[in-house]
């Protein structure tokens, strides 16, 4: 049976065993783990915040803030926020899910302490160093005289939210995904049992720490059985085989675009990749095409495992398992954690074969999107999670996913969605019409490209308005493409159409 808590998913480690590990710094062991949480759960509960208060966490990537997902997690509920963002973003965010407290590093220059400051929550400050274990640190200040002690403090029990993400949506605001303790522990044993990890493993993590993949896939599940993580502070194809021969890993995690990358710098590291002891290599978050996955398979001569996951099922749904079972190219594998299934539009379960709906129930499925009743009732039919993702399963349960049913933009694992970017452009004086959407790419799978008419009599260029985007929002989300039109194409009711206007606009 999966753990059912964080604080209790750490008893797997020895005291001794290392948990997390950095580049130049020494490993924080699973004793010195198990105390820090326990520590940081009281520090919390002093300043007055206990279970189910959100914790917004604006930190770099490595050990530190792979520490205080698991920290913060133990007693409260952790809000993960990418860094990058900009005023805007973070405006949105930390309104949306209800923050109590914002946690940044010491000295942090984040626009995310303006806005928590504006909005009246709380900035704690943490203090670390590269004299302390990798991920220990500790809050700047004593707990303040007007904190009262937290009502709700200690560990946080199985029934408890973990982690709040928000998933994209193209017709209406992003979704707030709750997640349970329970959720996020049983995908973390899901992914672990896949893997067939032990105490002896190591993963060198380069996914970023405000997803759930690497949240799950890199952090989670190695806890879950004892093993260590190497926290690298996010992905850098050129110091990737640097990090790969100190941290001597056995085996990492990423999205295909990373793949590809350390692929092209591989042969120039020869010797670093003939010593390296993988004993596989993971890939999710967007599909792996087969050519890839056999050049890793080829370089580092071990089995590429793909599997498919999301944010409402605390990452992993399918993957593809390891040998000597069959791993087929081009599928995402089999269940591997919830039930996974094909559904027709009026809710019907078909069979091995057919097309459909790919959909999901199991204990690492949220419940239900937050405060959102449309979102719910078009997302749960009988029980089950609708992916909206189409795709068909063979007669030996592997899954292929054949499209998406969504709109969200894929760009090489980063998930974005057009509406947020319609509403920035749609901000500048000369726009007065547009519409965001995906265009394919060789590489990353997809790009983000907009239609835009402009209001007449009036100019811009198409670099303006990128640069208007960049002010405004992360650099993955700037459309890279602006077409400019004179009427954008519409549907036969009149509703614009996202999908398939790269193909009418000649872009595809």
């Amino acid at each position: 049976m999966p753990l059912p808590t964080l604080r209790a998913l750490l008893e797997a480690g020895h005291d001794d065993a290392p948990a997390f590990l950095a580049p130049g710094r020494e490993a924080l062991t699973y004793s010195g783990l198990r105390a820090h949480v326990d520590r940081t759960v009281a520090e919390l509960n002093a300043r007055g915040i206990g279970r189910n208060d959100r914790v917004a966490i604006v930190l770099p990537n490595g050990p530190e803030m792979a520490s205080a997902f698991v920290s913060i997690g133990a007693g409260a509920t952790t809000a993960p926020l990418n860094p990058s963002y900009k005023e805007r973003e973070f405006d949105f965010y930390l309104s949306d899910l209800g923050a109590k407290a914002l946690v940044v590093e010491e000295g942090s220059t984040s626009e995310a302490i303006g806005v928590a400051n504006r909005l009246g929550v709380r900035v704690l400050e943490i203090r670390a160093g590269d004299e302390r274990p990798s991920g220990e640190f500790e809050f700047v200040g004593e707990a303040s005289e007007e904190s009262q002690p937290s009502t709700g403090g200690g560990p946080a029990q199985a029934d408890d939210v973990a982690l709040v993400l928000h998933t994209s949506g193209t017709t209406s605001r992003p979704k707030i995904v709750p997640l349970r303790q329970s959720n996020v522990c049983a995908s973390a044993d899901s992914i672990a049992k896949v893997l067939e990890l032990t105490p002896d493993d190591r993963c060198m993590n380069v996914m970023p720490l405000f997803h759930i993949h690497g949240l799950m896939a890199a952090v989670l599940s190695s806890l879950s059985t004892g093993a260590s993580i190497f926290c690298t502070p996010g992905f850098n194809a050129l110091k990737f085989f640097t990090w790969l021969q100190e941290s001597d890993p056995t085996w990492y995690t990423a999205v295909p675009t990373m793949h590809q990358a350390i692929l092209g710098r591989a042969p120039r590291n020869q010797e670093i990749v003939d010593a390296a002891r993988l004993r596989l290599v993971r890939s999710s978050s967007s599909s792996l095409p087969p050519q890839v996955m056999a050049d890793l398979e080829s370089v580092f001569g071990a089995p590429v495992i793909e599997s498919y996951g999301m944010t409402e099922a605390s990452h992993q749904m399918t993957s593809n398992p390891l040998p000597p079972r069959a791993r087929k190219p081009g599928t995402v594998g089999m269940a591997a954690g919830p039930e996974v299934s094909v559904m027709d539009q009026e809710g019907g379960l078909l069979a091995t074969g057919a097309i459909g709906e790919i959909v999901i129930r199991g204990p690492n499925v949220t419940a239900a999107y937050e405060s959102n009743p449309e979102a719910n009732a078009s997302s749960f039919t009988n029980g089950w999670f609708r992916t909206g993702d189409q795709g068909i399963m063979d007669d030996e349960g592997y899954l292929s996913i054949t499209g998406r049913l969504k709109e969200i933009i894929n760009r090489g694992g980063e998930k974005i969605s057009p509406r947020e970017v319609d509403e920035v452009l749609l901000d500048h004086p000369a726009v007065q019409q547009v519409v965001t959407f995906a265009m394919p790419h060789e590489k990353l799978g997809e790009e983000v490209a907009a239609a835009v008419v402009l209001r007449e009599g009036v100019e811009a260029t198409e670099g303006e308005l990128r640069d208007f985007a960049a002010e405004r929002l992360v650099a993955y989300k700037v459309p890279r493409t602006v077409l400019f039109l004179d009427e954008i194409p519409k549907g036969a009711t009149g509703k614009v159409q996202r999908i398939g206007l790269a193909e009418k606009l000649g872009l595809a």
